[in-house]
């Protein structure tokens, strides 16, 4: 008997939750499982999934009903993100199919009769970090959920493209790379443009790479007016040509679930500067694959950003132990310890 899977993520845009997504329906191809993809109408991921594997895509308008409509014939349900949670139970309460959640961010859950029934109610609750885990402890004491971090995404790398990005610069030129959306309040980006203006007469040789798009680049392009040494890439799909070309990576996020984006930088072998917020911790260990520095603190930013420009040994022992580190964040190891979660649910569903 062929099981269905119905993984279900209506996010309007594409950011880690929706690359964690589909690098999960990507690894359990060929697993023996039927998968469905339950996403909002003419947005990226159900475009991208459509385009590159062969599974069912059912496209939605995001509210509570039509998710619970669109959750027929499957055996589990998976949510990827905090809205659809409430389709699936709704879902539930007439189907009795089980589902999980895949909790991705370290915002605290709303208190109210919907959100506890619909939690209470989950087979399984995933944690993408022990502190988005201890959110969700707070949230209900009842429950215990379980942590399955994100995984790296394999990235590719033309080097003729990645030499390129670089060529376009002078020759000795220390690249600081960013990637994520430009979504301030989340990610921090301000405190990019301030260090950027900072080093921009005392190092003109630092250049910053901001890779991606979204609502606040206007603001965040006028905030960065004039400065010579700071470029906005824009949303791009060979991610991994750009992390090939930086010299390090920075992510000076406000909150941050995990911020599997640092996994792809440590694959790389990029010595990272990152916010110690919600569970990068869990991956980002001060001292040995990079620097954690308090949020909003662009004094401390910059002043990690010029110890590894300055110590080119210490860059090379961050890169090594990162690698070392990120093997164990893999999109394998992640779709395995998914793979586990769903035969559990099925056998118990089956001694019901």
């Amino acid at each position: 008997m062929t099981f269905t899977i119905a993984h279900i993520n209506t996010s309007r845009g594409f950011r880690g939750g929706e690359r964690q997504t589909e690098l999960l329906i990507e690894g359990l191809q060929g697993s023996g499982y039927k998968q469905i993809l339950i996403a909002r109408k003419n947005r990226q991921l159900a475009r991208r999934v459509k385009k590159n594997m062969h599974i069912e895509v059912r496209e939605v308008s995001g509210s509570h009903l039509s998710v619970a409509l669109a959750c027929t014939d499957a055996d589990i349900l998976h949510i990827h993100d905090g809205r659809s949670v409430y389709g699936a139970y709704l879902n539930h309460l007439i189907s009795r199919t089980p589902y999980i959640i895949t909790r991705r961010v370290d915002n605290p859950i709303s208190k109210h009769w919907f959100s506890y029934q619909a939690y209470r109610s989950a087979s399984t609750i995933a944690a993408v970090a022990k502190e988005v885990a201890n959110i969700i402890k707070k949230f209900d004491p009842s429950l215990k959920p379980k942590v399955v971090h994100s995984g790296s995404s394999n990235l590719t790398v033309d080097e003729t493209t990645s030499k390129k990005i670089r060529s376009d610069y002078p020759k000795k030129s220390f690249f600081v790379g960013h990637v994520g959306a430009l979504d301030n309040n989340q990610k921090g980006q301000e405190f990019i443009i301030k260090a950027a203006r900072d080093l921009q007469c005392s190092h003109p040789d630092i250049h910053f790479l901001l890779v991606g798009g979204g609502n606040d680049e206007a603001m965040l392009k006028k905030l960065a007016a004039n400065l010579s040494n700071l470029k906005f890439v824009g949303f791009v799909n060979n991610v991994g040509d750009y992390l090939a070309a930086f010299d390090i990576f920075i992510l000076p996020s406000r909150k941050e679930g995990i911020g599997s984006i640092l996994l792809d930088a440590m694959a790389m072998k990029l010595p990272v500067i990152a916010c110690d917020v919600g569970g990068v911790s869990d991956i980002v260990h001060n001292n040995q694959n990079g620097y954690l520095i308090e949020p909003e603190r662009p004094d401390l930013l910059k002043e990690a950003i010029l110890s590894l420009y300055h110590q080119p040994q210490l860059r090379a022992e961050f890169s090594q132990r990162g690698s070392q580190i990120a093997v164990n964040y893999t999109a394998e190891v992640m779709c395995k310890k998914y793979l586990n979660i769903y035969q559990s649910i099925l056998q118990d569903s089956n001694k019901a």
